[in-house]
């Protein structure tokens, strides 16, 4: 005699969970293992290779389906099926065993010190450091004592000197605002917790660095170098107080040559101005939203290399 079971029923091992608290109720998908962060992180787009059933669950471990009303109350009667799993797969929990979460953790700590020691280096010397060097100071960053470090400096020598007391909370205050580095989570990206890093370490300088600069190509039309730029403003504001909202003056050829920090070539090949040279990866974008805007799509910037460092000896 055949035994059918219930129809909600379907019993499934060795899965990676994804849950998401919805109109008073959970719901979980079965997706398999390593998946679902290529599938965030863009890598993996074929919910097919995520899922190891197309379907939505109350619970997994039980094999329950969730009933297409729940679905409909909690989602919305307009979302289908694919766009629901969408969303619990975007904005769910990842429920992963402890060796997983530790080897995954392992794994992004690994990505974002290699990335940080590629677009960091020395400030005088151009030179890259190694990714022991980059760990090192990243296990400084996130212990609490090298974060306080400076602070209690301060307040040593704030007792020597009262007077300074208005000083000191203004340096502390700015201190506190300044990034911070806790360490790798496993619910972000390792390019985006790299660019995290990078901005702590450049803040504290527990080692002196900085980006390592871009090398660009920009080409302009000879007719628009000597015209005058319309209503530049400093893009530097944020780190020059004193400057904020001051017109910039000049060519637009004087405006190009500001972006850049250290000319490489510059020449004029027929109608057209061409100058080689590193600049600041801060400022890439905004030297290409002033071309693009002065030429009126005329002139281009071309990136030679990303990050330009000195290795070996």
């Amino acid at each position: 005699m055949q035994i059918n079971q219930p129809s909600n029923q379907i019993r499934l091992t060795n899965v990676s969970l994804v849950r998401l608290k919805k109109g008073k109720k959970r719901f979980e998908i079965a997706c398999y293992k390593n998946k679902v962060l290529e599938y965030r992180s863009g890598i993996e787009t074929d919910l097919d290779n995520v899922l190891q059933i197309p379907n939505v669950f109350l619970s997994v471990s039980k094999g329950q389906t969730a009933p297409t009303q729940d679905l409909a109350k909690a989602f919305g009667p307009r979302m289908s099926v694919d766009d629901i799993i969408q969303e619990i797969l975007k904005k769910g929990d990842l429920q992963v065993g402890e060796k997983e979460r530790h080897a995954q953790a392992e794994r992004i700590h690994n990505e974002v010190v290699d990335i940080v020691a590629g677009k960091l280096v020395d400030p005088k010397s151009k030179r890259v450091y190694t990714a022991g060097m980059i760990e090192k100071a990243l296990d400084q960053l996130s212990s609490q004592g090298a974060q306080h470090k400076p602070e209690e400096g301060k307040s040593v020598s704030g007792t020597a000197t009262p007077s300074k007391g208005d000083d000191e909370e203004e340096g502390m205050g700015k201190r506190k605002e300044m990034p911070t580095w806790t360490g790798v989570v496993t619910t972000k990206s390792a390019k985006s917790q790299a660019l995290e890093a990078m901005k702590a370490l450049i803040a504290w300088q527990l080692i002196p660095v900085s980006r390592a600069r871009m090398r660009l190509r920009v080409t302009c039309p000879t007719s628009v170098l000597k015209q005058a730029v319309k209503g530049a403003v400093k893009k530097d504001v944020q780190e020059d107080g004193d400057a904020e909202g001051e017109k910039l003056t000049g060519t637009v050829k004087d405006r190009v040559l500001t972006y850049v920090e250290q000319v490489e070539t510059q020449d004029t090949v027929g109608q057209e101005w061409e100058v080689v040279g590193f600049v600041e990866p801060g400022a890439f974008k905004g030297l290409g939203e002033f071309i693009g805007g002065e030429t009126k799509g005329k002139g281009r910037v071309e990136v030679l290399d990303m990050a330009v460092v000195h290795e070996g000896d």
